[in-house]
């Protein structure tokens, strides 16, 4: 997969050349899908989110807070989850992605330690908590931070 066959899902996107008004037997004749008079049938129909004069919802209702454009999203997984893989096994982001452990790595994979791992691996992660960094060493594994 790359840029040059990338497409659109099939029957998504109508080509932009598509007639209005140009006939019946076009199939989109006449009034040219805009139904029969009223406020959206002519020109200069109001913007999306107005409500008529009336205070719209995205003024009514309260901002709080704000997002922080800095922070990180870290998914964070348990050593009991690492029992799926075989004795000395090489544990990656990648492999955690291969087994369905991870759905989407987003910034990166924290080690959490809740559970018991019974299986010596080399589990390599962009954190780990000091519990589960004891448990993996413990049994003889190596906890390394990529």
């Amino acid at each position: 997969m790359d840029l040059s066959n990338l497409h659109y899902a099939e029957g998504s996107k109508q080509s932009g050349n598509f007639r209005r008004g140009r006939g019946h037997g076009s199939g989109n004749g006449k009034t040219a899908g805009k139904g029969h008079k009223g406020q959206k049938a002519r020109s200069g129909a109001p913007r999306p989110g107005f409500e008529g004069g009336q205070m719209p919802l995205y003024r009514r209702l309260p901002k709080r807070g704000f997002t922080n454009r800095n922070s990180k999203v870290i998914v964070g997984i348990n050593v009991s989850a690492l029992e799926v893989f075989d004795n000395d096994a090489v544990v990656s982001v990648e492999t955690l992605l291969e087994q369905g452990i991870v759905k989407n790595p987003r910034d990166g994979v924290k080690i959490l330690g809740n559970g018991e791992l019974t299986k010596k691996l080399t589990v390599q992660a962009n954190a780990f908590s000091e519990g589960a960094k004891a448990k993996i060493e413990a049994l003889g594994g190596k906890a390394e931070v990529i």
